[in-house]
């Protein structure tokens, strides 16, 4: 059996970006990207049905630790997903909670 060798600097990292989507909020706009590929800050909170101040605040804290990216266009921003792989990792908590 190889050696498993751990990056810490990585796991710090990985773990960081796991309290940011430990939020049943976070984990829905995850989900919602998930399916959109991207959204306006306004029709995130109407999904959700939040207020825009709440959505706002789940969306920096995602952004901030590079769950999410934005893009101006005009005078709306976008959000969408960096990458799938967390999208992956809540798909993966889903099914162990179904046993």
């Amino acid at each position: 059996m190889a050696k498993l060798t751990l990056d810490v600097t990585k796991l710090e990292m990985a773990a960081s970006k796991l309290r940011a989507i430990a939020h049943p909020m976070r984990i829905a706009i995850i989900d919602l990207l998930h399916d959109n590929q991207k959204l306006s800050v306004t029709e995130i909170y109407n999904s959700l049905g939040i207020e825009q101040a709440a959505a706002s605040h789940h969306l920096n804290i995602l952004k901030n630790k590079g769950v999410l990216v934005s893009k101006r266009e005009g005078k709306k921003i976008f959000y969408s997903l960096r990458s799938v792989t967390l999208t992956e990792i809540i798909e993966c908590i889903n099914r162990c909670n179904e046993e």
